[in-house]
């Protein structure tokens, strides 16, 4: 951390304060394997009407 007068500059891990375990990415995936899925059954579902 430094200072400059008033401002306070901060390397991004001190500013960060905590870890980041990319739990995004997999909610992601799974999401989008999910929408996937939905869409094949509503898509199969209407061709054999």
């Amino acid at each position: 951390m430094e200072r400059h007068g008033e401002e306070v500059h901060l390397d991004t891990d001190e500013a960060r304060a905590g870890s980041t375990p990319h739990v995004t990415r997999y909610v992601l995936a799974v999401s989008l394997a999910l929408v996937l899925i939905a869409f094949t059954g509503i898509w199969l579902a209407q061709a054999h009407l």
